[in-house]
């Protein structure tokens, strides 16, 4: 196809069903190896904990759901690639900077929310839920449950660190000013808190890991809101276009 040609409606779709196929092939592949060593990863994530299972297919389950998200966490920077690859035509100079540097930091910050979730939030809400057991309570725990307690943890942090990006993507684009964010600052730490409420287990101990973090990152949204305007600012006062 003419690259100088203007793609059609039905281009358009055929390339994004091209993407999808490609990122479905890589998180295929990446799940099936992952499946293939399910049972050192099931070993891994449990961190010594002896589960449980109370349905005669719930063992083999949890093994293609740790296979699956896996192989999505893994196949996350093939997804970013694809996505930003199909948009970048359509974007002027600029705006194709500021998505190339988008999806750099939102690999990292997915990275840092997962990490911050595994080694930090994880490790401390299930050692206080193990302070209730004692010799009349011992703690059974369902392999099913339990990945589903780690799962959103993971996801609910995963995304939530994503907040100083989408913070500075919308500052980039003069959407967001960081005079906006301080001046509402009381709301923003109200919203945080049901957001961690809504994103986490049920439970208070992962509310309150969830809502310090982010109103870190809140704070670290400002900052990079505000150092995107001082930059645009020095570029206008130069006479130099901001593009």
């Amino acid at each position: 196809m003419d690259k100088d040609k203007p793609m059609s409606l039905l281009d358009h779709f055929a390339e994004l069903r091209r993407r999808i196929l490609v990122v479905s092939a890589f998180v295929l592949i990446a799940s099936i190896l992952c499946f293939l060593k399910a049972e050192s990863i099931l070993e891994y994530v449990t961190r010594g904990y002896t589960l449980i299972y109370t349905h005669p297919s719930e063992g083999m389950m949890a093994h293609f759901r740790i296979a699956l998200t896996a192989g999505f966490i893994i196949a996350s920077p093939v997804m970013l690639y694809q996505a930003v690859a199909f948009l970048a035509p359509a974007l002027t100079r600029r705006e194709k900077r500021v998505l190339l540097v988008a999806g750099l930091l939102m690999l990292l910050l997915l990275g840092g929310g997962l990490s911050f979730a595994w080694y930090v939030a994880f490790p401390v809400a299930m050692e206080f839920f193990d302070r209730f057991a004692s010799g009349n309570l011992q703690p059974y725990i369902n392999i099913s449950e339990y990945l589903s307690f780690l799962s959103g943890l993971l996801l609910g942090f995963g995304l939530t660190f994503q907040l100083p990006l989408v913070f500075w993507v919308l500052g980039a684009f003069r959407i967001l000013t960081s005079r906006f964010l301080r001046a509402n600052r009381k709301y923003a730490v109200l919203l945080i808190f049901i957001v961690a409420a809504i994103a986490t287990p049920p439970d208070v101990i992962s509310q309150i890991l969830m809502a310090l973090p982010l109103l870190f990152l809140y704070e670290l949204g400002i900052i990079l809101v505000a150092s995107t305007e001082k930059r645009r600012k020095r570029k206008e006062t130069a006479g130099i276009e901001y593009n």
